[in-house]
C-alpha cells in the first residue's frame, strides 16, 4: 500500500497538492529520454482519469480501497491514446520535449508500450495524417501505431508506483508521466504527426514490435 493514502472527497473540498516539478525539456531528441520523477497522480489528475468512465464516483470509490489497483477506461470524451512500442515512443517523447516542441500529456508504460495520451479526437486524425506522409513505407524505421478512440478502453496505471522493496508486476502498467492537473494539456494529431515524422527520419536502426 502506498505512503500516500487516496483521498476520495469531492476535489473542491481538497487542498491544492503540491505541484511535481515540470518536466525539463530534453537538450536534445535522444531515445536515452527520462521522464521526470516521481511519477504518481495527484489528487487532481485522479479527477482528470476518474472524468473518462461512466460514473466518476465509481472509480474514486475503487481507488479509496485500493490506490494500487489499475482500472480500465474508455477513450474518446476525455482523452486518447497513442500506443507506440518502447523505443520509437521515448523517441517521440524526446521530439515533444525537445527545444521548441509542444511537450506531451501523461504518458504510461505497458508490456513494451507506450501510452500517450492525447486530445480527443487525435485516434481518429492521427491515422489519415501519417498515411499522407507514407507511413511504414518499407524504406522507414517506422512501425504501426495503435490509436484508441471513440469505442476503445485502456487500463491505466494505478495511482501510485509499487512500494520499494516489492515483488514488480510485468503485466502492471506504471505512470512515465502521471496526471498532475485536472485539465492537463494533451497533444493532438498534428502536435504528434511533426513528432512521429522527426523521430522516424532521424532513427537510423530498425525498431522491433516489442520496442
Amino acid at each position: 500500500m502506498s505512503s500516500r493514502p487516496y483521498d476520495p472527497r469531492p476535489a473542491r473540498h481538497r487542498p491544492t497538492p503540491v505541484p511535481s516539478p515540470a518536466p525539463s525539456p530534453a537538450p536534445a531528441p535522444s531515445a536515452s529520454w527520462a521522464p521526470p520523477a516521481p511519477a504518481y497522480v495527484t489528487l487532481a489528475g485522479a479527477d482528470w482519469l476518474a472524468s473518462a468512465a461512466r460514473v466518476p464516483h465509481e472509480v474514486h470509490a475503487l481507488w479509496a480501497d485500493d490506490p494500487m489497483a489499475p482500472v480500465v477506461l474508455p477513450c474518446g470524451t476525455v482523452f486518447d491514446v497513442i500506443d507506440a512500442p518502447a523505443l520509437f515512443g521515448r523517441r517521440i517523447l524526446a521530439r515533444l520535449w525537445s527545444p521548441g516542441g509542444p511537450g506531451s500529456g501523461p504518458v504510461a508504460a505497458h508490456r513494451g508500450r507506450l501510452l500517450l495520451f492525447a486530445a480527443p479526437g487525435t485516434a481518429q486524425r492521427l491515422p489519415a495524417l501519417l498515411a499522407w506522409e507514407e507511413w511504414g513505407r518499407r524504406d522507414r524505421t517506422a512501425p504501426p501505431l495503435l490509436c484508441y478512440g471513440t469505442g476503445d478502453a485502456v487500463t491505466v496505471p494505478p495511482l501510485y508506483p509499487s512500494p520499494e522493496g516489492s515483488e514488480p508486476t510485468p503485466a502492471v502498467a506504471r505512470w512515465l508521466i502521471a496526471p498532475e492537473v485536472r485539465h492537463p494539456r494533451l497533444p493532438g494529431a498534428d502536435a504528434l504527426l511533426w513528432a512521429c515524422v522527426r523521430a522516424a527520419r532521424a532513427t537510423t536502426l530498425p525498431i522491433t514490435m516489442g520496442g
